[in-house]
């Protein structure tokens, strides 16, 4: 994750699949980009103004999912796990080309997506890998909500706290994950889930038309409806922690932090983003030279990368 130069894929890929919220059967092809290009969301089902780059400003929507739009209303959904596979896979430049609104769901988590990219390989670019390494402790608290971020030397911490009190079988987990590790497959392979009281009230307001046990967990009081159970004992708070790097991927560059998050999610994970890059005494951006992270003056990332905001 920390090499210096940065990555695209070796060749064209493709997949489809539904729509978690859209139920749209959806086909997607990732192709490998240049150097300094970041992720480009392509509707090619639209003729023109079809881009959307793949930015926290662009966050349209975090209800239940991530929402990017452009200035001319194309807009993707559900970009959460393919971004968290873009991140883990150590992606940094790529041009997501889709037929429909929405990413399709998959299983769930970011397993299909890591082995599609794994199946690839990655190709280096000339182009040297900037991060975001955050100088000062910088907290955002709504309500019960939390999300704070502190500096550290030269990798990404989450600590996630999951709270389901209400419910018996989940109730409060909390796990700790340093995405600078080589396996995070307890992450990737962690589904998205709800409650089965929930369900129709998610569908009530038009959204998991593409629902089904085969692309999410759903819990009924203390029992898990889908056959094989889960995956790991934490499979829930994972799936929130693969949901936040998907998010924070978003920030066009990868952050060097530790963050802690309780009982957060898309929405939160956005206006933190905002408030850290609101201002400019919060981070440095840095690069990679051999195998150490330097801070220094050095030339901006590409214009519509958050960091030059």
């Amino acid at each position: 994750m920390w090499e210096r130069n940065q990555k695209t894929l070796k060749k064209e890929a493709s997949f489809s699949g539904i729509g978690l919220h859209s139920g749209a059967n959806i086909s997607v092809t990732l192709t490998p980009a240049n150097s300094n290009s970041g992720i480009i969301f392509k509707r090619t089902d639209l003729e023109k103004n079809n881009e959307v780059i793949a930015n926290f400003k662009n966050v349209s929507s975090a209800k239940l999912c991530t929402k990017i739009k452009n200035d001319f209303g194309a807009s993707v959904s559900t970009i959460e796990h393919l971004m968290a596979a873009l991140y883990i896979c150590g992606i940094d430049n790529l041009v997501v080309n889709l037929n429909g609104p929405e990413i399709p769901i998959m299983d769930g988590s970011a397993k299909d997506f890591v082995q599609i990219i794994k199946n690839c390989g990655l190709k280096n670019l000339e182009g040297k890998r900037k991060f975001v390494k955050i100088k000062k402790k910088i907290e955002l608290k709504e309500d019960e909500k939390l999300i704070n971020i502190v500096p550290t030397n030269n990798n990404f911490e989450v600590k996630f706290t999951l709270n389901y009190k209400k419910n018996p079988l989940i109730q409060i987990q909390t796990n700790s994950t340093n995405f600078e590790e080589k396996n995070l497959e307890d992450i990737y392979t962690a589904r998205t889930f709800c409650l089965y009281e929930d369900i129709e009230k998610i569908k009530s307001i038009g959204l998991a038309k593409g629902g089904s046990l085969d692309n999410a967990i759903v819990v009924q009081g203390d029992k898990v409806l889908n056959e094989g159970g889960l995956r790991s004992k934490k499979e829930f708070v994972n799936h929130k922690i693969l949901d936040l790097a998907g998010d924070f991927m978003l920030s066009g560059a990868r952050v060097i932090g530790s963050v802690e998050c309780i009982h957060g999610g898309h929405a939160l994970t956005n206006e933190f983003l905002k408030k850290i890059f609101s201002d400019k005494s919060n981070y440095d951006i840095v690069e990679n030279e051999s195998s150490s992270i330097n801070v220094r003056k050095i030339v901006p990332l590409h214009k519509r990368l958050a960091v030059n905001a």
